[in-house]
């Protein structure tokens, strides 16, 4: 029979990892959430607590059955938090007008839960270089792209945060059919009432019109902001 302990020796440094991967799970979670993509803070929180887990358990879990005849590989769950994790992430991927979205997203998940076992596996140091890195990627290279993309991609776009309902947004894809925009996204945050929408003129656009488009859109009730951005291919 197996005996039960309720604290083991090494239940406050488990306590101790489980809340760091909470904590870097969170930090790339808010990322993810104010860019208002499919999988945001809780996605990302309950994917690296989970890695942390399996990790912790396939570590120290089965300590009481050791013996002789009996050997530990703790690497065997690690794998396999790697292939379960690649569904997860081909969730949030999806291909609308001939472009595939998530992808930036997807390595996010994947990447949070390899931040959640280094956690686990008792390698605090690297998992928070992980997550300074995640974030330097999808924020200082996102800032790099855009610089790279301004000059071979002349369409304006504008971005529209709004509080999300059906009248705000009927307002809003009312102004932009005034002006001749097109809408290429519209998403909305699972985590707060905050909505997203994306449009681009179909053609060259002066910057008169471009302006009283963005007062326009502004001066509605329930919109928040909108602002012009350049082409953004982080999913």
């Amino acid at each position: 029979m197996i005996d039960i302990v309720l604290l083991p020796e090494s239940w406050l440094t488990e306590l101790l990892l489980l809340a760091l991967a909470f904590v870097l799970s969170v930090a790339i979670g808010v990322e993810r959430s104010r860019r208002l993509k499919s999988a945001g803070l809780r996605t990302h929180t309950l994917v690296g607590l989970g890695s942390a887990m399996f990790t912790l358990v396939s570590a120290y879990g089965f300590q009481a059955i050791l013996g002789p005849d009996v050997t530990l590989d703790p690497s065997r769950i690690a794998a396999q938090i790697v292939s379960g994790i690649g569904f997860l992430g081909a969730g949030v991927i999806f291909v609308k007008n001939d472009a595939v979205n998530g992808l930036t997203t997807a390595a996010s998940v994947w990447m949070t839960a390899a931040i959640g076992m280094a956690c686990g596996a008792g390698m605090p140091l690297l998992a928070v270089a992980g997550t300074v890195l995640h974030l330097a990627s999808v924020t200082l290279l996102t800032m790099l792209n855009q610089r790279i993309r301004r000059s071979v991609v002349s369409e304006p776009s504008v971005e529209v945060r709004y509080r999300y309902s059906k009248a705000v947004l009927t307002a809003v894809l009312e102004v932009v059919a005034e002006y001749g925009y097109a809408v290429t996204r519209i998403t909305r945050s699972t985590d707060s009432d905050e909505g997203m929408l994306q449009i681009r003129s179909p053609g060259s656009t002066s910057s008169s019109k471009l302006d009283q488009l963005l007062s326009s859109l502004a001066a509605l009730r329930g919109v928040r902001s909108a602002s012009r951005i350049d082409s953004d291919d982080d999913d």
